[in-house]
């Protein structure tokens, strides 16, 4: 009988280190998700102080069609406002500069029938 309570007794041992195992893992995990959000927050934070409102409906919309590119783009807004290289806010128009100049070149096909 002993001998079936020491093994019952490893067995919620081993099941228990599991558990605290698992447990960190999630912990770390939720560390991340918080850190990823307080990062998308200061993102946003830093996008409203630097684009007029003309200019953030633009991004919005490109965003709804290029996600990819539309991340990219506030990236690269995020980046020039640290580095002070925006003089004021971007405007609609500058957008439109930005937006052509990251934007990559489009290929052409030229479809000649016979």
């Amino acid at each position: 009988m002993s001998q079936d309570d020491d093994e019952i007794d490893e067995l919620r041992q081993e099941r228990l280190e599991q558990l605290k195992e698992q447990k960190q893992g999630e912990g770390a995990s939720e560390a991340r998700e918080q850190q990823r959000q307080q990062a998308e927050a200061q993102k946003k934070a830093a996008l409203r102080k630097t684009l007029t409102d003309s200019a953030r409906q633009r991004l919005n919309s490109v965003k709804m069609s290029k996600p990819e590119f539309a991340e990219q783009v506030e990236q690269q807004v995020v980046a020039l406002s640290r580095s002070g290289r925006v003089n004021g806010k971007i405007d609609d128009e500058q957008m439109k500069s930005l937006l052509s100049e990251l934007q990559p070149d489009k290929q052409e096909f030229n479809i000649k029938r016979r």
